[in-house]
């Protein structure tokens, strides 16, 4: 190579990197986060329903459905019922019954958050003087379960207790809904003491003699 080929060469390198020399460094910036606005977590505890004070309704004399409808409509949602008949029935259908008694009296101011127990019978039933408590075996004594019903007395037993119910009627029916048959005597008798000993019952359906 010439010496005037070099020195264009040179003077070409020199003015690259004269250039390279002046432009900015390269930086690598990470983008700002984005910061979301802060929700506040109060409204979990505002969105539940506050408790108020409320008039209880007179729901005696209501079908039991009509009365549940009616307390919920008021804001009483803890709405349970009962057999007023001492009979421990299960209101499957609450249409087929009717209101007989109510735990709270109607008039009473009450919060509601309180529970409403309803006495109930069925629709074709007269509604007793006043609700028939079943039969409880607290204490380890026998009860008296005479006009009682099957379930009730199976239900105030030891579940350990070995029963055995018989067809009053002498016809050996099986008894296959307990809540309508009614005891019409019992051993031990009322009032022994219960030391885990086996339990017969005599029964016919409501509405027989013994």
């Amino acid at each position: 190579m010439n010496h005037r080929a070099l020195a264009c060469t040179t003077a070409i390198l020199a003015t690259l990197a004269t250039a390279t020399a002046c432009q900015p460094a390269e930086t690598t910036s990470s983008p700002t986060p984005v910061t979301s606005a802060t929700t506040s977590s109060t409204g979990s505890s505002d969105s539940k329903a506050k408790a108020e004070k409320k008039t209880v309704p007179d729901f005696v004399g209501m079908g039991l459905q009509s009365a549940q409808d009616k307390a919920q409509a008021v804001g009483f949602y803890g709405l349970k019922s009962h057999d007023s008949l001492g009979r421990d029935r299960m209101q499957v259908l609450d249409r087929d019954w009717q209101v007989c008694s109510q735990n709270v009296k109607a008039g009473s101011i009450m919060s509601t958050d309180t529970d409403l127990d309803f006495g109930a019978v069925k629709l074709e039933e007269s509604c007793p003087a006043r609700d028939q408590n079943a039969p409880s075996a607290a204490g380890g004594s026998m009860p008296d379960f005479t006009g009682k019903s099957v379930k009730a007395a199976r239900d105030a037993l030891d579940l350990s207790t070995s029963l055995t119910v018989n067809d009053g009627s002498g016809e050996d029916r099986f008894i296959l809904i307990e809540s309508n048959w009614q005891v019409c005597s019992q051993h031990p008798a009322a009032g022994a003491k219960l030391t885990g000993q086996p339990v017969t019952l005599t029964a016919v359906k409501f509405g027989e003699s013994c």
